[in-house]
């Protein structure tokens, strides 16, 4: 598959207009649409719908747009690595063999995530990949002492020498026991003046404060009775009544419990999960791996969001 015709095919599909499309790539929009045209004819299905209004994928061409993303984005994450292989030459053995290590705190980045990680075993089969758990303290710890190479980590951080990129931007949750009176509102929702004191889970004392501010909602005080470090630790207590979580809307999703129902806190601020890295990291594969997730993400997260 010529990655040109998926660029022009792409382009179209962004900018709406042929025209549009052409002067972003530099071409003519005679190329650009012969590129379209081609595609077509090698995939067999119409992709575009031309009308008279703004172009619009078709179903085909709905279903075509993620595999070009995702393709593309590889081709030019493969493109550079290539380009800096002999400045890197020296430490290829070594990265090679450690392959890559993805570090998930909870359930990441819902869909993106195992998305990703197929992704990448696909393209880059004789990497070594190894998943790597990590707790509510680990947003930055895991990637400074080399513990992990990339981090699919919430909420979105900064920090010196740690790069992130969104991947969802989703609604708060919070999680209570079945017994609770707020339970009833887990069709309707509830405000954060009905939530702020409930009596969230404690955290330990070196958990970085971004997190400690998003699972508290920046203001609540009070604190359960046990200390969480994973969503499983959340869970057994709250069922058990002892305390309150938080988290974002994807989380009701991975995470059904038997005595704990989720309610929607329908005027918090939407919340990001993100994919963090080192900055400048060497690793061609972290960037591989990050142009993967990114590109996916751009499909996914409004899915994920809902």
């Amino acid at each position: 598959m010529d990655l040109r015709r998926l660029s022009s095919f792409l382009a179209v599909v962004e900018e709406e207009h042929f025209g549009r499309a052409a002067t972003r790539l530099f071409l003519s929009p005679a190329a650009v649409t012969q590129h379209v045209q081609q595609l077509e004819r090698e995939l067999g299905a119409r992709l575009l719908d031309r009308g008279h209004g703004p172009v619009r994928p078709t179903a085909a061409g709905r279903r075509l747009v993620s595999h070009a993303r995702t393709l593309l984005a590889a081709a030019n994450a493969a493109a550079q690595d290539v380009a800096e292989a002999a400045l890197e030459a020296s430490a290829a053995p070594a990265t090679a063999a450690r392959g890559l290590r993805v570090g998930v705190m909870g359930h990441g980045s819902a869909e993106v995530t195992p998305a990703a990680v197929n992704a990448f075993r696909r393209a880059r089969p004789d990497v070594p990949l190894r998943l790597v758990e990590l707790n509510f303290t680990e947003h930055c710890s895991a990637l400074r002492e080399d513990r992990v190479d990339v981090a699919f980590v919430r909420p979105a951080i900064q920090r010196e020498g740690i790069e992130v990129d969104i991947l969802t931007t989703e609604q708060r949750i919070v999680a209570v026991s079945a017994r609770s009176p707020l339970a009833d509102a887990a069709r309707e929702g509830l405000r954060v003046a009905d939530i702020i004191d409930l009596p969230y889970l404690r955290l330990p004392r070196h958990t970085p404060r971004p997190f400690s501010e998003y699972l508290y909602f920046g203001e609540g005080e009070r604190r359960g009775l046990d200390c969480a470090m994973n969503p499983h630790d959340v869970l057994t207590s709250v069922s058990a009544g002892r305390g309150a979580g938080s988290g974002l809307k994807s989380f009701a999703r991975y995470y059904p419990w038997p005595g704990t129902v989720y309610v929607p806190v329908l005027d918090a601020p939407h919340a990001h999960s993100v994919l963090a890295t080192r900055s400048g990291d060497p690793n061609p594969e972290v960037r591989i791996f990050r142009a993967l997730t990114v590109a996916l993400a751009r499909e996914l997260g409004p899915a994920v969001a809902r």
